[in-house]
């Protein structure tokens, strides 16, 4: 199958690595000359020009959230109308727009708070999360098609709607990321509380390190949603420090050790 990768980041070129040696036809774009470079080990066919992707069957779309767009307008002079696109952002509900080309939204949970080509690796994909938020009237072969190339990468594929896809990742992703970096931000004059800060507060805080354009991007176009987890939090908060309640705090405990194994992974997305 001829398979098309549009940026070479940390997730595309994961999927371009995750992809190489399983049989396909493998085309990139991307304009950094250096990436062009050490990508052509995985395919030959790379170039800063879209037409490369002509004949391809599907194509993955991994540029960052705010160029997301201007991704998916620009390849409608390039693709066959036949051409499975699938967009990388994790925020749905702003990309769902029919195209001349068959768009099914996606959103790959999976990444670290590395960014570039040369963070990536093949593996990334392995026992994640990979959303799918396809229109209720896509063809029922187009997401099996979809769902087989992903599930070549080694993720497993939970298909729901852009609207409450946008919320659950505010509550679980977008949300924390901002509470990370402002946990941060608060200890930057506070000598002391850097010396002492230890695991605890780096494990709060890994995520803070995060792509800074993605952060940024996360924070508006997922906003609505970002505030209302804020809300929610701040109520819960309140809520605890009033309540005082050891049955509630156990059952917090209960809830959190029963979505994680001992190895660290999510025990609940196969259910």
């Amino acid at each position: 199958m001829n398979i098309g990768i549009v940026s070479l980041g940390l997730i595309g070129g994961s999927i371009l690595k995750a992809l190489y040696g399983k049989g396909h036809n493998l085309y990139a774009v991307t304009r950094n000359p250096k990436t062009i470079e050490e990508a052509n080990q995985y395919t030959e066919n790379i170039s800063n020009n879209f037409e490369i992707l002509k004949n391809c069957e599907v194509v993955f779309v991994a540029s960052p959230i705010n160029k997301t767009l201007e991704v998916l307008d620009k390849l409608e002079y390039y693709l066959n109308k036949d051409c499975i696109v699938m967009d990388c952002a994790s925020v749905k509900e702003f990309v769902m727009k029919k195209r001349p080309y068959k768009f099914i939204a996606s959103h790959p949970m999976a990444g670290t708070e590395k960014n570039g080509f040369e963070a990536s690796f093949s593996t990334l994909f392995e026992s994640a999360v990979w959303i799918l938020t396809p229109f209720n009237d896509t063809p029922k072969e187009d997401i099996d098609k979809a769902k087989n190339i992903i599930e070549q990468t080694g993720a497993r594929i939970i298909i729901t709607d852009a609207k409450e896809h946008d919320k659950a990742a505010a509550l679980i992703s977008h949300f924390p990321l901002l509470v990370s970096q402002a946990l941060v931000y608060c200890i930057k004059d506070n000598e002391l509380a850097k010396k002492l800060a230890s695991s605890g507060f780096r494990d709060m805080t890994r995520i803070a390190v995060s792509n800074t354009q993605m952060a940024v991007d996360m924070l508006e176009y997922n906003s609505e949603n970002i505030n209302s987890a804020m809300e929610q939090l701040f109520e819960t908060i309140n809520f605890l420090k009033k309540a005082k309640d050891f049955k509630v705090l156990a059952d917090i405990k209960n809830i959190r050790s029963k979505m994680y194994s001992a190895e660290g992974k999510n025990i609940l997305q196969s259910s």
